[in-house]
């Protein structure tokens, strides 16, 4: 196969003045208001940082609160009313060498639930379940308070996906990790109870529980 094809032109013999090329004029230089405008830099969402402060350390997280409004602004409701504090991650749920996802939260304590809220889809906020996302536990659609899941690696069959059958709404996701991905990983590593939990989450609860010391809003890491 040919790769290169080589093209030898020789004017030895053409005269100079034939050889030269004849100089291009400089372009006039376009003035400062005709140049088109330069576009403005795109602002930063003016996300919203929470620390959650764990036996094992902090976990710092960052809530999209103008993609998930409403999942967002529940969250932080128990976490200004301090309802998180003293709660722990009970489950571990471990789907391969580095996939799975903790869940934590009030455990369904009436004293510290407040009114469930409604479903906020991925396929409407575009906060997909990638790695270090948090997200809102249900059961059904609009039953969801207080308890959140923080997942390692991506795990996409916890979006919304409307072209399946069924309850195919997915979970709200509402935020990501930005510190403490270690910790959370951790956590999943945890040994586990044979015996603790119901139905599907057998098997899934962690033995010894990891604390939730406090939750408090704490500025948005710096990007």
């Amino acid at each position: 196969m040919l790769r290169y094809a080589v093209l030898a032109t020789l004017l030895s013999s053409a005269p100079l003045a034939a050889q030269s090329v004849p100089p291009v004029p400089a372009p006039a230089p376009t003035p400062a208001d005709a140049l088109p405008p330069v576009p403005a830099a795109t602002p930063r969402p003016a996300n919203i940082g929470v620390t959650l402060t764990t036996s094992l350390g902090p976990i710092v997280l960052e809530l999209e609160k103008e993609r998930a409004p409403i999942t967002t602004a529940n969250f932080l409701r128990y976490v200004d009313a301090r309802k998180l504090d003293g709660t722990t991650f009970y489950r571990a749920l471990r789907l391969g060498p580095d996939t799975g996802l903790i869940q934590g939260g009030i455990e369904g304590d009436p004293k510290r639930a407040f009114p469930p809220i409604a479903h906020e889809p991925t396929s409407k906020t575009g906060v997909l379940h990638t790695d270090g996302t948090i997200s809102l536990a249900r059961l059904a659609p609009g039953t969801g308070r207080a308890d959140v899941f923080i997942t390692v690696g991506a795990i996409p069959f916890l979006d919304a996906h409307p072209e399946k059958p069924g309850d195919n709404t997915g979970f709200a996701a509402f935020g990501h990790i930005v510190q403490g991905m270690d910790i959370v990983r951790g956590i999943l590593a945890a040994p586990t109870s044979p015996t603790k939990g119901e139905g599907v989450m057998k098997g899934q609860m962690i033995a010894a529980p990891i604390r939730i010391l406090t939750a408090r809003r704490t500025p948005p890491a710096p990007r």
